[in-house]
């Protein structure tokens, strides 16, 4: 009986910490979460439907002096071989941060921030400079990216107020990309996607603060 007694004591005392909130019960968290920031960074392997929406098609020209070669079939810029070499060279894992905000602005220096719009990392080598001098630059659109390159893209996306944050970067130069989408508020009848593009380097675990902005005219 008095086994019985003091086993039964034992429970209502447990049960009494639990609900006073002496005891804790523990919360499980996610590997990596970093809730609260939001903000999302991870490396490829994107699914199709992602890949499709991340515009890189415009990463070249006909056979000109400038030495661009255009796809007479498409009419678009004929990318290069893939250099599977230089990928091959490029380090996988980091302890660097790339971080920053990500807006175009008016005439009169107002900003219209890039609200949880995607952005991503590009790792800067000949494959990459030809979309950016081609594409970005020169307006140009190009043929199909070869798929690999997915798998070295790092991708993010952006709070509210556009901010961002890339970690676990590994030392290099990469092109840093985004698009803002605006529409009356940056004076346009109907939305428009304003793509910015930019480089930035990393060194070791520092943390690089480098902001995305572009300019709507």
């Amino acid at each position: 009986m008095k086994h019985s007694y003091k086993s039964g004591f034992g429970i209502m005392m447990l049960a009494l910490l639990l609900m006073t909130g002496c005891i804790q019960r523990g919360v499980p968290q996610l590997p990596g979460d970093r809730s609260g920031q939001g903000y999302t960074s991870q490396w490829g392997n994107s699914s199709e439907e992602e890949k499709e929406n991340i515009d890189i098609s415009d990463i070249d020209q006909n056979l000109t002096e400038s030495g661009t070669v255009i796809d007479e079939a498409s009419g678009k810029v004929a990318r290069i071989p893939f250099p599977i070499s230089e990928y091959n060279r490029l380090v996988r894992t980091g302890k660097g941060t790339v971080k920053g905000q990500i807006y175009v602005t008016d005439g009169y220096d107002r900003k219209i921030y890039g609200k949880a719009t995607r952005l991503y990392l590009n790792p800067k080598t000949s494959y990459s400079d030809q979309w950016y001098k081609e594409s970005y630059i020169g307006g140009r659109k190009m043929t199909k990216a070869d798929d690999r390159l997915f798998n070295y893209l790092r991708f993010t996306s952006s709070d509210t107020n556009g901010n961002f944050a890339f970690y676990g970067v590994p030392s290099g130069s990469y092109y840093l990309i985004g698009t803002v989408k605006c529409g009356q508020e940056c004076g346009y009848e109907n939305p428009k996607s304003i793509r910015i593009a930019t480089v930035v380097t990393v060194k070791g675990n520092e943390i690089v603060e480098k902001d995305l902005v572009g300019n709507m005219y």
